[in-house]
């Protein structure tokens, strides 16, 4: 089963820097990445700048349409206005249905800030001690979770791995 996890990153560059060190972990065997994208937000920008990982994904992506759709909730709902309430409220009926409430949109669009980035990814089968070193072994700031569909317990496991 796949999860689908939003990790922060301090810098506007982080998330797109990590995405060559998750390139080098899906080849070796070490996560199966199903898909990815990425949110960049420079300081200056009013909207951050979104990019969906086509090279790591495979058969079973979910699409841009996917992205853009989560993207447009998050980022630039808060812009747009009441112009386009009605079909937003039928867009976010639908991102409920698989498991993305409005508490996960408006926690990302809290947390992810003018400065900073963020990589949604939808993977499984993680060695998580391979993956954890690998990305240490990177000098990034350690991301933050910042969102998951994961168990508490799951998460709890997930958050204390990227702690230390």
């Amino acid at each position: 089963m796949a999860t689908l996890t939003v990790w922060k990153f301090g810098t506007w560059n982080g998330a797109n820097q990590a995405i060559g060190t998750l390139e080098g972990l899906a080849k070796q065997g070490l996560i199966k990445v199903h898909d990815a994208a990425s949110v960049s937000w420079q300081p200056e920008a009013r909207r951050p700048k979104t990019r969906q990982v086509r090279n790591l994904t495979g058969v079973g992506a979910i699409g841009g349409m996917f992205w853009g759709m989560l993207f447009g909730m998050i980022f630039l709902m808060p812009f747009a206005g009441a112009a386009i309430g009605a079909a937003s409220g039928a867009i976010a009926g639908s991102l409920v249905d698989v498991g993305i409430s409005d508490d996960f949109i408006k926690s990302v669009r809290d947390q992810v800030t003018p400065g900073t980035s963020a990589l949604f990814l939808l993977s499984s089968d993680a060695v998580q001690d391979k993956v954890r070193a690998a990305f240490a072994a990177t000098g990034l700031q350690m991301p933050q979770l910042i969102q998951s569909n994961l168990t508490a317990e799951q998460e709890a496991a997930l958050r204390e791995m990227f702690a230390g």
